[in-house]
């Protein structure tokens, strides 16, 4: 594709739009031209219920709108299933290893765990980030754990150990043995916890995922297939608390 070809694309994408699917509630459509993709495509994103169609560079804005209107019946169901996001405040409940704390008024300055609860001090100015903390501080120590208890098992060593806040993926490992992690796992059953430092520290061995990787990671947490299961079927659902405003 020639340059001059490309930024007719780029200024298309830039310039036009969105279009909205009429009914009730009408429903906002990102619209996006790919000269890579070959046919009309709809995502309904699970984390922020977006709805984006992909066409070709070919298709017209018209027709792209006719094939997202045949399939409305099929994107309302997809929004029905969609789970809004909810802020993190005195008063709201959450998951931690899988299981229902409450965030409550405490008398300490800093966030700490209670009988089945979070206590924050109630003048704490941002609730939401003191608990995005506390909780980064209770991930790194159940991933440095299981990842080290893994590699140990292994023989193997990892570099460095960091957490992201990382939607399209887990957690990875790098070539140079360095573990990366969503501290969201912590709010997933301990198992699947587990299960994603096994899966990661198991690339010490294979880079790859070969059978000889699942074999590996089979070694390290023979349940596998159940934890990468929930986290098919209720990953997404741990992005709905929104920690920062």
């Amino acid at each position: 594709m020639s340059k001059a070809f490309g930024s007719f694309f780029q200024t298309r994408l830039q310039t036009m739009p969105n279009p909205v699917l009429p009914g009730r509630p009408p429903i906002p459509i990102t619209l996006r031209f790919s000269p890579r993709a070959k046919r009309l495509s709809l995502r309904v994103s699970r984390l922020d219920g977006r709805v984006t169609l992909t066409a070709p560079s070919f298709v017209s804005e018209v027709d792209a709108m006719a094939f997202a209107t045949e399939r409305a019946d099929w994107i309302r169901g997809h929004l029905a299933q969609f789970k809004q996001s909810v802020p993190i405040e005195l008063g709201t409940s959450l998951p931690v290893h899988g299981k229902q704390f409450d965030i409550v008024a405490g008398a300490k300055k800093r966030p700490r765990f209670g009988d089945h609860c979070i206590e924050v001090h109630p003048q704490t100015p941002h609730v939401g980030t003191a608990v995005e903390t506390f909780l980064k501080h209770a991930a790194r120590e159940a991933l440095t754990g299981a990842s080290q208890r893994y590699a140990d098992k292994l023989g193997r060593k990892f570099t460095r150990l960091t957490l992201r806040d990382t939607r399209s993926r887990w957690g990875s490992c790098s070539a140079q043995g360095a573990l990366m992690y969503s501290w969201r796992l912590i709010m997933a059953p301990p198992e699947v916890l587990d299960y994603v430092a096994a899966h990661e520290v198991a690339h010490l061995v294979e880079m790859n995922h070969s059978d000889r990787f699942w074999a590996v990671t089979h070694r390290l947490c023979s349940e596998y297939k159940a934890h990468r299961k929930w986290l098919r079927d209720h990953g997404a659902d741990l992005h709905r608390w929104r920690f920062r405003q």
